[in-house]
């Protein structure tokens, strides 16, 4: 996508300096509810919002809990209407129009991708739709390839890079995804230089567990991270976002990092 304003809205999300981001997600509460360290998600970003690049969530806590003088990009989730509680956790839907984008004056808009699982067809192509309405008004995509419960298609490249290649034929603008130990240059590599940013999924055993995740990410061609609970479910999450920051922006390594930010 080439316009003026995706460009402006895109500098939102990537610093201009590095073209890179370190983005928080906080949209988990649309499936899982008020997890541990999400219950009060004003008084989070309260704390953490001057040093993120950029913020995924829903319109609802959109609303409620951001200043408008925030200064972190924000990227809006259209996707959802399932729950843990429910008999499919993958039976998303969008859940917003691109014109209450536009009316939040958002930076991107995302929606989930669950390629192998029975709402296949329906994500996929809502994906595909969501681009083409979103591309006539300038407003950046990105596609977030979800695994659902089903945990180990996370740690396998082959399905990621099917994945990640099926978001970028669909049009998207920025896509997310899981880091795999094994083979996850060439997942980067199925997103035809679309830019890679990497999720976080459950909490890790440690900081440095995290802080390696983002480092390896970093070398084999990410562009950034959007973590959630790997961050607010730190011991110390103001102490993980800087660190992190450290890593992307500045090419730290993960022990640098840890040894700076946590002594």
């Amino acid at each position: 996508m080439s316009s003026f304003g995706a460009s402006v809205r895109m500098s939102h999300i990537f610093r201009n300096d590095t073209g890179k981001t370190v983005m928080l997600a906080l949209d988990h509460g649309m499936a899982l509810g008020p997890l541990h360290g999400l219950e009060k998600p004003r008084e989070l970003l309260a704390t953490l919002g001057p040093f993120v690049d950029s913020i995924m969530l829903n319109k609802g806590v959109l609303a409620q809990c951001i200043e408008p003088s925030i200064g972190a990009g924000i990227v809006l989730r259209v996707s959802g209407a399932a729950t843990i509680a429910g008999p499919d956790i993958t039976a998303e839907r969008l859940t917003t129009t691109v014109e209450e984008a536009l009316r939040l004056s958002v930076d991107a808009v995302a929606t989930s991708i669950f390629v192998g699982a029975e709402s296949e067809h329906s994500s996929i192509a809502g994906l595909a739709l969501l681009v083409d309405e979103c591309h006539r008004y300038g407003m950046p995509v990105l596609g977030v390839t979800a695994v659902g419960k089903d945990r180990e298609k996370g740690f396998d490249p082959r399905y990621l890079g099917l994945a990640v290649r099926v978001a970028a034929e669909m049009g998207a603008d920025i896509i997310k995804t899981y880091y795999c130990e094994n083979g996850f240059e060439k997942v980067v590599e199925a997103a035809v230089g679309i830019p890679v940013v990497i999720a976080g999924g459950p909490q890790m055993e440690n900081n440095l567990k995290v802080l390696e995740t983002a480092e390896h990410a970093m070398r084999l061609g990410a562009r950034g991270v959007d973590m959630g609970r790997n961050v607010w479910q730190s011991d110390d999450p103001l102490a993980m976002l800087k660190a992190l920051r450290s890593i992307i922006h500045e090419g730290a390594t993960a022990a640098d990092a840890q040894g700076r930010f946590w002594g």
